[in-house]
């Protein structure tokens, strides 16, 4: 990891049962995922000015859920709000996050720039508030909404490093390509040791 004295926060994205072994729309390496996360947190949380966590906290998204879904505009219901899988994995609760923001209430969305506190206001106001300048991001899934979550973090002018062995990707094809895209728009790829 590179040293720098920049307030820099880690945006944990949608690490969820919803999303891990035994969820509604699980992705394989989820519950690992979570694990290396807390792990990677109580390790390291003094290098950080703010821990974030994003949630998909769905009461009517419309038409992103579906019976019959493609899989890539449509889903199957899940992280339906109200619901155990819809609340942060408990290893993830146990770290007390900083800010936490819902996303996708009614409406599909991907990037936890989307979300908002129990407040009304957006991540983005809320590390702005708090004079972020550097973004880490980590979560569940590289190939969907961590990758949305770094792009817009780099496009909103944060310094934004995705760490790659503290993600996983719907597919090892899916995250090939999510790691292109998020290179190409200079965010940088790095371990988290």
């Amino acid at each position: 990891m590179s040293t720098t004295t920049e307030p820099r926060a880690l945006v944990i994205v949608d690490v969820q049962p919803t999303f891990c072994e035994g969820g509604e729309l699980a992705v394989t390496g989820g519950n690992a995922t979570a694990a290396a996360i807390a792990d990677y947190v109580n390790a390291h949380r003094g290098e950080y000015d703010v821990i974030a966590s994003t949630q998909d906290f769905h009461i009517d998204p419309g038409s992103h859920f579906s019976d019959e879904p493609d899989f890539v505009d449509t889903w199957p219901a899940h992280g339906v709000a109200g619901t155990p899988n819809a609340e942060l994995h408990p290893v993830i609760e146990a770290l007390h996050p900083d800010i936490r923001v819902k996303k996708g209430q009614y409406a599909a969305a991907y990037s936890g720039f989307e979300g908002t506190d129990e407040g009304g206001t957006s991540l983005n106001q809320l590390l702005v508030n708090r004079g972020i300048k550097a973004v880490d991001v980590v979560g569940i899934a590289e190939s969907h909404c961590v990758k949305a979550t770094a792009l817009d973090a780099k496009s909103n002018g944060y310094d934004t490093r995705v760490f790659t062995d503290l993600t996983v990707p719907v597919s090892e094809d899916q995250g090939i390509a999510a790691r292109q895209e998020m290179a190409a728009s200079g965010i940088a790829l790095e371990s988290s040791n």
